[in-house]
């Protein structure tokens, strides 16, 4: 019975032992305090934002790939799923480029069908593209676009089975994009519009709080030819995880009906965290036609506001994101540890990128950026002379961030997709008024 007892004992302190290596409590250290703030603050001083002026009047180009796999492939967006691959093309995937010109300086302004602009896709188009030309990335977050795209265990789960051409195939088209978009620049003018759109959105958080309810986009003339980039916050999720069929979800209804009235339509995710759809109608894809069209009637309506951008200047920025040691939330108490995250996420590296045209400034961040952050952002930058736009999945991921005051609630965005413990909406929310203050000094 004494050697029983002790024997019980040492496999217990091995449990023990073993959850400790695993799990730990959630570190409430106030984020001005740790290193990677500190980190940012210096990153960011070394930094020049000053911006590239030229008498080279801006030029601008446009141009769409098709992307859609000739075999079926996993779709990404929801774990139970699986990594199923699709059964049928309901509507084809596309990448899209809007290219500006400022004498030596190009930026590509890149939007993918895909539910995240994937690290490795990010990472290979980097080794490829001519050093002149930098690139703004965004994704439509469709839920029910390919997968294959992430070699991590996680990754698999949400985006199914890796297969490394599917990589390959999302950075060709990039490339080509670009490309193609640099063949067709014209001489061009760009307009910022603001749509109030509250018809269409919800906050998917916490029934009944406020919502995100701008439609913001970006009209481009050249001499004839138009274009427009439309963002919205409500999630690209109107199709769920029993529809497996290929489709770009609402955004497609709503680029494809644009192109009724430009020339060239694209759309990236917004501050979509915390922000869903408005779902009416029998089924899915009557759901993201309603979804699509109404958000359609908005931006075609009067603008609440616009403004003619200036385009005597234009100014891209790319900077590392310190972080908090990863910590995967496992309850509202604890934590995975550092070395767990890394197992299960690998070990991609993220980025704020910025870009400055004029009077405009739109930030792209790695994340699923909560529209609740959004009002009290849109509220600086205006005081600060800017129209703001905030899109969300610019080549990295690091989960959700949300307002800091959820973050003790048990949801999906607060606990499985909360990555890098407290406090990072103000420390995401201070960094965009970071960028806000550089850009303007």
């Amino acid at each position: 019975m004494k050697k029983f007892a002790i024997g019980t004992g040492i496999f217990l302190l091995l449990i023990f032992g073993l959850l400790l290596s695993l799990f730990t409590t959630i570190d409430y250290t106030p984020y001005q305090e740790m290193a990677y703030y500190s980190e940012w603050k210096e990153q960011l001083e070394k930094t020049d934002f000053e911006l590239n002026s030229s008498e080279d009047s801006l030029k601008i180009g446009w141009a769409k790939i098709n992307f859609t796999p000739d075999y079926p492939v996993p779709l990404a967006g929801y774990g139970v799923r699986k990594g199923k691959p699709f059964d049928a093309v309901h509507d084809s995937v596309y990448v899209r480029t809007i290219l500006l010109e400022k004498g030596d300086k190009m930026v590509a302004l890149v939007s993918a069908d895909l539910l995240i602009i994937p690290p490795t896709v990010r990472d290979l188009v980097s080794s490829e593209i001519k050093n002149n030309i930098s690139i703004y990335y965004g994704a439509t977050h469709s839920h029910n676009s390919i997968g294959g795209w992430y070699n991590t265990l996680v990754g698999k789960l949400f985006a199914g089975k890796y297969d490394e051409e599917v990589e390959k195939s999302i950075a060709k088209a990039v490339l080509i994009s670009v490309d193609l978009a640099a063949q067709n620049l014209e001489t061009g003018s760009m307009l910022f519009e603001k749509d109030f759109d509250d018809q269409h959105i919800r906050n998917r958080l916490i029934e009944d709080e406020p919502v995100s309810p701008f439609i913001r986009s970006i009209s481009f003339n050249t001499g004839g030819k138009t274009a427009i980039l439309t963002t919205y916050a409500a999630h690209s999720t109107v199709l769920d995880s029993k529809t497996n069929e290929l489709s770009r979800d609402y955004p497609g209804v709503l680029v494809d009906s644009l192109e009724n009235s430009y020339d060239f339509a694209m759309f990236m995710a917004g501050a979509v965290g915390s922000m869903g759809p408005i779902e009416i109608g029998q089924n899915d894809f009557e759901q993201i036609e309603n979804q699509g069209y109404g958000v359609l009637k908005e931006v075609l309506s009067k603008n609440e506001d616009e403004a003619l951008i200036q385009t005597e200047t234009l100014k891209f920025t790319s900077l590392s994101l310190p972080l908090r040691k990863p910590s995967p939330r496992v309850g509202t108490k604890w934590v995975m540890r550092p070395w767990v995250f890394h197992w299960l996420f690998g070990n991609s590296a993220n980025y704020i990128n910025s870009l400055k045209i004029g009077n405009l400034l739109m930030v792209g961040l790695p994340c699923d950026f909560s529209g609740e952050l959004m009002e009290d952002l849109d509220n600086y930058a205006e005081n600060k002379g800017l129209k703001l736009i905030i899109t969300s999945f610019n080549g990295g991921y690091a989960g959700y961030i949300t307002k800091d005051d959820r973050f003790s609630i048990n949801t999906y965005e607060t606990t499985t997709m909360n990555w890098f413990g407290p406090y990072n909406g103000q420390y995401f929310s201070e960094i965009v008024r970071d960028i806000i203050d550089k850009s303007v000094d």
